[in-house]
Order: structure tokens, then C-alpha cells, then sequence
């Protein structure tokens, strides 16, 4: 357990749901919680950059008053959620974790926002982003680190670190996160929550602070799978797909992607009890790690040219070496990996085609890494820690297939997870394959 657990910690949002409707709680109440667990278990971890204790009682007071007068507005009724400071909210500020945007404050909300108000939900606060959401360590923000709830020295992992810590030490049952290249799965993996990343514009993205445009994905995390799936029925466009029939589930060879500590691999696999095993063809891991890297660094070069033309010293050091070698990235090899991409979306839609519909694989090859580490040995070789927590969930932004993270047990007390991917459009399977996900023990 998270060394400190809050008031949601092993709470689901329809257990909580059915409280507030049999009038054992008030939404007040729920907000009053999550307030007191921010202000006790936030600093330690760093979870939230701006918590907004008004605005959560005047929400909570709203939701109460609708409930009374027999307006149901749905699941995330009166529900305290989190929401990463690199999405809008208006009226609060939104740092996107670097101090080029001090004292910005929107006044209008992102779309998923506005989705979150229309659904009842009551946002408690801004939750801290690695800077600009360039990368998936969760240690450079201009307010400092987020830290794992079940290890404050060890890296809650990014760029939606605050999110996940949020989640996992049980200060909100819901937080919304984003995810270009892992930034939902990763903090979920190592934190051991919930994190659903859904297809590709799935969730409207506007009013999101972009990252690389055609990689991003706005994605929820939460406790348990069954959450993500509320949420995200909520947040979405269309609604998702009821359960359908029998799920078939694959093992996907990690290997063919990275390195992998044994022992997470081992409970992922328990975890995901899929008796047929699939391989990447030979080469295809290198060619996704490539065009992600040339996409993303394109992207984002164009993102913050101007920034890091006229004031790079309001950069992470960090972040401003990573953002100057990405705008050395020539534009031709951008025009290439968009035209691979392309070829491997074929490549990998053969491992569906072969009768399977859900892919199951580690989240992260590994545990969550000490704070400011940048090695790390796995499998008898020394690896960056950035491309490690990267490797296993980017493949599926180049893609833009649905992918959910779950809990698969612990390795020395540290968080593992299950990562299982399918086609749009059938991410109900991935939570029916979720909810048949073993849950073994520690290792």
C-alpha cells in the first residue's frame, strides 16, 4: 500500500456514487475529504500545483443541490477529480509545469473540462507535469518533482506524475492526465492505478497545451479499470461499445521492444492470462522507436521555437538540452516517419488480424526508478531510464490505438503493470480483458 494512504484509497467511483445516492455522504462531504488529503499528503508528494478549495465547495454544494432536486447528472456526479496543469481550466493558473508560464491563467475551459462540469464532477485542483509534458520521469517541473505514493523517492513517473500520485495515495478517486508517448500508463504502471489512454482524438484535445499534435491523447486515470471506463464514457465524443462476447488475448513478446525485467514481465504475463504469445516481425521495435522519436521531436521543436529562440533560460536544463537536439531533427526525416507510420499501422494491425483482439504486454519494462536516476540495468545492460519507461507505451501512440494500464502485483513492494492494447473502436474489450486480469501476489 501507498505509505500514506487518503480517503480514496481502494474506493471506487461507483461504490462512492452509491453512497451519495443513499445519502450516507454529501458531495460536500467527498470535496471536504479530498481537500483535507491534499493539504496532509499533497506537499510531501507533490501531487497538485493549485488546489481550489472554493471552487471544489461551491461545485460540491451545486452537485448536492441538483441530487436533492432530482437532477442526475451521471457517474462522476459530485466526484472530486484532478486534472494536469497542462489542460485548461478557467479561472485557475496553468503552468505547464515551467516557468515561461507563470501567472498564466486561462479563461476558458479545455474541452474535457467542460465534459467534466457538464458530467457533475467537482475539480479539486491542477495536478504537476514534468515541463511541458517533455517526459515521462515526472522530476522536472518548475515546482519541483512529483513522488511515487509507495516510495516518495522514487520517480512517480511523467508527464502526468501529479495525476497518478493523486490517485494512488487516495487524495482523488479520478484525475485526468495526457499522453503522448506513455504519460497516463507510465505514472499508472508505477504508482499502481488504473490509466486508459484511448484511441487517437477520442477525447477532444482542445484547450490542451500541445505536446507533439499528432501523438497526443487526453486520458484518464483512476483506481481500478472500471473507473477509466465511466470516465471515459463521460469525456468521449461516442460512446463506447457494450461488452461484447468472449475476449480473445495475446501475449505480445516485450522483447521485441526492450529489455524487461524478469520479474515484471512474469506478473504481467500471470496477470494477463493469455495463452497465445505474438512477436513484433524482426526490426519493427527499433522502426517504432524511430519515427516516435523524429515525430515527437518535430513536433515539439515547432511547439516551442519561439520560446527557446527568445527566452531559453526559463527552461528545465534538462528539458532545454532535450528541446535544442529535437529542433536539429531535419524536416525531411519528419516527411518519412509520417509515411512509416503509415506502413507500420499495417505491420500491426496483422497481429489483430492473426484472431486476437486485445494485445497484452508490461506497461513499463521495469519498477519505479530513484528520483533524478537516469540508468538503469535491465536484463544484463545499462539502459537510459527515459527510453526504458518509454518503450513498451509509445508504439502505441504512433499508432493511435486504445491502451489501458492495470495493476498485475508487486516486485519489492514497488507497483508492476498490465498493459493491454486493441483496435479503435473495441476498447470495450480492453476493460472486459481487464476485468478478467488476474491479480497475483508479490514477487
Amino acid at each position: 500500500m501507498p505509505v500514506t494512504p487518503g480517503p480514496f484509497a481502494g474506493r471506487t467511483v461507483s461504490d462512492l456514487a452509491l453512497d451519495l445516492r443513499a445519502g450516507r455522504v454529501t458531495a460536500a462531504e467527498l470535496a471536504r475529504l479530498a481537500l483535507e488529503a491534499a493539504a496532509r499528503l499533497g506537499p510531501a508528494l507533490n501531487a497538485f500545483v493549485t488546489v481550489d478549495a472554493e471552487g471544489a465547495l461551491e461545485a460540491a454544494r451545486t452537485a448536492d443541490r441538483e441530487l436533492a432536486e432530482g437532477a442526475d447528472r451521471g457517474p462522476l456526479h459530485g466526484m472530486p477529480v484532478g486534472v494536469k496543469d497542462l489542460i485548461m481550466v478557467a479561472g485557475l493558473p496553468a503552468t505547464m509545469g515551467s516557468r515561461h508560464f507563470a501567472g498564466y491563467v486561462p479563461d476558458t475551459d479545455a474541452a474535457c473540462v467542460t465534459r467534466l462540469r457538464e458530467a457533475g464532477a467537482v475539480i479539486v485542483g491542477k495536478t504537476t507535469t514534468h515541463e511541458f509534458a517533455y517526459g515521462p520521469t515526472g522530476d522536472r517541473s518548475a515546482n519541483g518533482p512529483s513522488r511515487n505514493p509507495w516510495d516518495p523517492e522514487r520517480m512517480s513517473g511523467g508527464s502526468s506524475g501529479g495525476s497518478g500520485a493523486a490517485v494512488a495515495a487516495g487524495i482523488v478517486p479520478l484525475a485526468l492526465g495526457t499522453d503522448t508517448g506513455g504519460s497516463v500508463r507510465i505514472p499508472a504502471a508505477l504508482c499502481g492505478v488504473a490509466g486508459f489512454k484511448p484511441a487517437y482524438g477520442a477525447i477532444r484535445a482542445d484547450g490542451v497545451f500541445p505536446l507533439s499534435v499528432t501523438l497526443d491523447h487526453v486520458g484518464v486515470l483512476a483506481g481500478r479499470a472500471e473507473d477509466c471506463l465511466l470516465a471515459y464514457a463521460c469525456l468521449a465524443d461516442e460512446r463506447p461499445a457494450q461488452d461484447g462476447g468472449e475476449v480473445r488475448t495475446a501475449w505480445l513478446d516485450p522483447a521485441g521492444l526492450t529489455p524487461c525485467d524478469p520479474r515484471v514481465a512474469a506478473l504481467a504475463r500471470v496477470a494477463a492470462g493469455a495463452p497465445d504469445v505474438v512477436e513484433l516481425p524482426e526490426g519493427v521495435g527499433a522502426r517504432l522507436r524511430e519515427t516516435y522519436t523524429v515525430i515527437q521531436s518535430c513536433e515539439t521543436a515547432a511547439v516551442h521555437a519561439e520560446r527557446l529562440a527568445g527566452a531559453p533560460g526559463l527552461f528545465d536544463p534538462e528539458v532545454l538540452e532535450r528541446l535544442r537536439v529535437a529542433a536539429e531533427v531535419p524536416g525531411w526525416r519528419y516527411v518519412r516517419a509520417m509515411e512509416e507510420r503509415r506502413r507500420l499501422g499495417g505491420v500491426v494491425a496483422e497481429l489483430f488480424d492473426g484472431g486476437h483482439d486485445v494485445l497484452a504486454l508490461p506497461a513499463v519494462p521495469l519498477t519505479a526508478p530513484r528520483l533524478q536516476g537516469r540508468e538503469v540495468v535491465l536484463d544484463g545492460g545499462t539502459v537510459a531510464v527515459r527510453a526504458a519507461l518509454l518503450a513498451l507505451t509509445s508504439p502505441w501512440n504512433v499508432l493511435g490505438l486504445p491502451a489501458l494500464t492495470v495493476p498485475a502485483g508487486l516486485v519489492d513492494d514497488l507497483p508492476a503493470g498490465l498493459q493491454l492494447v486493441c483496435r479503435p473502436g473495441s476498447e470495450h474489450l480492453l476493460f472486459q480483458a481487464a476485468e478478467k486480469a488476474g491479480r497475483p501476489g508479490p514477487r
